[in-house]
């Protein structure tokens, strides 16, 4: 059984997939990543063989409005891996391609050559009830997306780059967290989060007297003035914290790194303090922390709503505010009932081994 992952980059889009690879992998199937190569060496070491993607370009936006400037940029970067996939599949022939929502060249070189597929989703999902973004995407894409289709002879619209139907995908959060999740058919599977192997990685806090406090705004946003003031408001030696940042220097209870193995730090962490990255927030729930989120982008925007909506903990937008929110959602029982639900919803979803079975279900169907 030959599977071809495809994932072009974006950590919070490659780390769901590894476990879901190794277990494929330890079942005797023949994985595949196609990817660029700064994950390379992950994607080997969960067990597949590394196929070359051309690299994400580095994004420098030079006006005001880099929304107006990412979607062509991440267009023109996914329209250049086309013609690599469609020539290793051409070559490879392989049973299934299984590829992230957002490369959307891999479902047309799916289509194409009559291969079926499976798409994964590191976020939440899109129906007629609830969409993935509200953006006007006509506005930045419907130019390119008519060449690059009439160019290749292939049916692509603005709208489908981002969302496009499947008939099955794999989701990597739990349906009672998706929005409107009792809408989404049986062609969407909601597995959990998947954390595999990095589930054993080791770390210990410095001292075993203090509650730990988690703070990371993941691997790409830096805010200054937002780690000054977690500095500032937990400097009284109340908490010890484990801080993700670069150019800050720690204390005797603030120990920072540039990275931490955050499932190895959650289980020893009473809040954490998150951008809401989806992959951050599902590996909370998933150690059971309640969370503080101090959104960076929409898409946190949003999670940072959910979180609250569904009572796992707050949303901050004013850095004076995260000392007290800090206190509130580590004394809240409700927090606590609502995040033990949550647990127990993660151990029924299935993860990893659920997600490979559909995988595998899929490939065996289409063969």
């Amino acid at each position: 059984m030959g599977i071809l992952f495809v994932t072009l980059a974006g950590h919070g889009h490659v780390t769901p997939t590894l476990a879901v690879v190794e277990e494929l992998a330890g079942r005797g199937a023949e994985v595949e990543y196609a990817t660029g190569a700064e994950h390379a060496e992950a994607v080997v070491a969960a067990g597949a063989r590394w196929v070359e993607l051309p690299a994400l370009p580095a994004f420098r936006p030079v006006t005001d409005n880099p929304i107006d400037e990412w979607f062509p940029h991440y267009f023109r970067a996914m329209a250049a891996t086309y013609p690599v996939l469609l020539d290793h599949c051409r070559t490879t022939t392989p049973d299934l391609i299984c590829y992230d929502a957002t490369n959307w060249p891999a479902r047309l070189v799916a289509r194409r050559l009559g291969v079926p597929a499976v798409r994964t989703l590191p976020h939440v999902a899109s129906n007629e009830h609830h969409k993935v973004m509200d953006v006007d995407l006509d506005r930045y894409l419907a130019d390119d997306t008519a060449r690059f289709a009439a160019e290749h002879g292939v049916e692509l619209d603005a709208w489908s780059t981002v969302e496009a139907p499947e008939a099955c995908s794999v989701v990597f959060l739990l349906r009672q967290y998706q929005p409107f999740g009792e809408t989404f058919d049986a062609s969407f599977h909601f597995v959990g989060p998947v954390l595999g192997r990095r589930l054993d990685e080791e770390w210990a806090p410095r001292r075993a007297d203090l509650p730990l406090l988690y703070v990371s705004l993941g691997s790409v946003m830096s805010d200054q003035a937002f780690y000054q003031a977690c500095l500032d408001q937990f400097a009284d030696g109340r908490w010890q914290v484990a801080m993700t940042a670069r150019d800050v220097a720690g204390t005797d209870t603030v120990e920072v790194r540039p990275w931490f193995p955050q499932p190895a730090v959650l289980k020893h962490t009473a809040a954490f303090i998150s951008h809401g990255g989806m992959n951050s927030v599902m590996e909370a729930l998933h150690a059971g922390v309640p969370l503080v989120v101090v959104p960076q982008t929409p898409e946190q925007a949003g999670n940072a709503g959910r979180v609250a909506e569904l009572g796992l903990g707050e949303r901050v937008d004013d850095h004076a505010d995260l000392r007290a929110a800090v206190d509130r959602v580590t004394a809240d029982g409700t927090i606590r009932r609502n995040l033990d639900r949550m647990r127990a919803a993660i151990a029924d979803a299935g993860g990893a081994q659920r997600a490979a079975d559909v995988i595998l279900s899929r490939a065996l169907r289409g063969a």
